[in-house]
C-alpha cells in the first residue's frame, strides 16, 4: 500500500558548463567528438521498444562536410506507422494508471542521466550532427533538456494538487485524465531540448506518443530515446519514427485515435497540418487538440540613451549564434540615428573578428547552417540587401 502525498520541490536552472582550455568539461567533450566522429551509428526506428530497421536508409552527415557521414537511419513505411501508432495506443492504458510520481521519477532519473552520465554524448552529437558549437549545444541538449524534465515536474505537482474547495457537506474532487487516443508529435533540427519536451511533457501527464523527429536531428534524437528508456519509459510509450514528414503525417492525420498534435516546426507545416485535420474531422472519435510553436521574427529596440557596446554585443550575439537558426534569433533592429554611427562602427569591429569554422575547433563561434535550401535562403537575403 502506498498512501504518500509526493511533492516535488522547485528546483534550480541546471549549472551552464564552460569548456574553457584546460577544464575537464573541454577535455571529455573533445574526446566525445572525435569518438563519435570515428563510426557512422545505425539508427533503427524504435516501436513498442523493439528496434525496427526497413531497410530504407537516410544519411546524417556534418553540415560543414557532407561527405561525413555520422550516421544512417532507417525510415518507416506505412507499415511502421501503422504499428506505431498500435504501439501507443497499447500502451495507453497502463501508463495512465501509473500513479503520476512514478511517471515523474522517469523523468527525473533522465534528467540525472543526462546531466551526468550522457551530457557529453548528447552534446557532441547535437553540434555534429546539427551544427552547434560548445555553448550553444551545452544551453540546450543539456542544460534545456534538464530543466524542462525537472520543472516539469514540479509544475505538474502543482497541478495535481490544487484541488477545489468542498463545502456544504459535499466531497469535491478534481481528476486530470490524458487524453483519449495518441499524440502525433513532430520535432524540429534547431533544438534538441524541443524534441525531448514536446515528447516528455505530453507523456509525463499520462499521454503516449507517435514522434517524427526532424531528418537532420535524428543523431541527437535517438540518444535521447535510448536515454529514457534506460531511466525506465515503458515501451510504447514514446515511439520514435524517423522518415518522410509527408508519408507519416498522411497516415497519421487519418487516424480515428488520433487525440492531439504537438508540433515545432515551420509555419507554412503547421497550417498544412490544421488543415488535414479539418478536412479529417469526421473521421476522429473527438476533436484533436493542436498545439504548435512556429517561426518568429525577433528584434531589437533601442533608446538613444543605450549602452553602445551592450548593443552591439546583442546585435551580434542575436543575429548569428547558431548561425541565426532560431526563432529567437534578431532579425531586425530598430536604432536612433543619433547613435547608429557609432553603433554600426563598432558591429563593424566584432563581426570581422567572429571565427567561423568546424564545430570541433570550440573556438569558432559561427558554424555551418543545417543544409542547403537553408543557404540558399540567406544568401537570397544577402543578395536582395546588396541590391537595396
Amino acid at each position: 500500500m502506498n498512501n504518500a502525498i509526493f511533492n516535488f520541490n522547485e528546483p534550480v536552472n541546471e549549472p551552464i558548463l564552460s569548456y574553457m582550455p584546460g577544464s575537464t568539461e573541454r577535455t571529455e567533450l573533445l574526446k566525445e567528438l572525435h569518438e563519435q566522429e570515428s563510426i557512422i551509428v545505425d539508427i533503427p526506428l524504435v516501436i513498442g521498444g523493439r528496434e525496427i530497421r526497413t531497410g530504407r536508409i537516410g544519411k546524417i552527415t556534418k553540415p560543414t562536410d557532407h561527405s561525413h557521414v555520422l550516421a544512417t537511419y532507417h525510415m518507416a513505411t506505412e507499415k511502421e506507422v501503422n504499428l506505431a501508432i498500435k504501439a501507443a495506443l497499447d500502451a495507453k492504458c497502463e501508463w495512465m494508471n501509473l500513479a503520476w510520481m512514478e511517471r515523474a521519477a522517469i523523468m527525473a532519473r533522465a534528467a540525472e542521466l543526462i546531466s551526468k552520465k550522457y551530457r557529453y554524448r548528447l552534446n557532441a552529437s547535437t553540434m555534429l550532427g546539427q551544427g552547434k558549437n560548445a555553448y550553444q549545444a551545452e544551453i540546450d541538449s543539456a542544460c534545456e533538456i534538464i530543466d524542462y524534465l525537472r520543472f516539469n515536474n514540479y509544475f505538474a505537482s502543482l497541478i495535481y494538487m490544487e484541488q477545489p474547495k468542498s463545502e456544504g457537506g459535499t466531497i469535491n474532487r478534481l481528476e486530470y485524465r490524458p487524453l483519449e487516443g495518441f499524440i502525433y508529435t513532430i520535432t524540429p533540427f534547431n533544438f534538441t531540448a524541443i524534441a525531448s519536451n514536446v515528447n516528455t511533457s505530453v507523456a509525463l501527464m499520462g499521454n503516449t506518443t507517435v514522434w517524427k523527429p526532424a531528418s537532420a536531428s535524428v543523431l541527437s534524437n535517438y540518444y535521447l530515446m535510448k536515454i529514457l528508456e534506460e531511466a525506465g519509459l515503458p515501451a510504447g510509450v514514446i515511439n520514435f519514427l524517423p522518415g518522410s514528414g509527408s508519408l507519416i503525417s498522411s497516415i497519421v492525420l487519418k487516424n480515428r485515435d488520433l487525440a492531439g498534435i504537438h508540433f515545432t516546426g515551420s509555419n507554412p507545416t503547421f497550417n498544412g497540418l490544421w488543415k488535414q485535420i479539418s478536412e479529417n474531422l469526421p473521421r476522429y472519435r473527438s476533436y484533436p487538440r493542436i498545439v504548435g510553436e512556429t517561426g518568429g521574427k525577433d528584434f531589437i529596440f533601442a533608446h538613444k540613451s543605450a549602452d553602445i557596446r551592450a548593443l552591439a554585443t546583442a546585435i551580434v550575439r542575436g543575429a548569428f549564434e547558431y548561425q541565426g537558426q532560431k526563432c529567437s534569433a534578431a532579425s531586425r533592429a530598430y536604432i536612433p540615428h543619433s547613435i547608429w554611427g557609432e553603433t554600426s562602427q563598432l558591429l563593424k569591429e566584432m563581426i570581422s573578428e567572429v571565427r567561423t569554422g568546424d564545430v570541433t575547433d570550440l573556438s569558432n563561434f559561427v558554424n555551418a547552417v543545417i543544409d542547403e535550401s537553408s543557404f540558399d535562403k540567406i544568401m537570397s537575403y544577402i543578395d536582395i540587401a546588396r541590391k537595396s
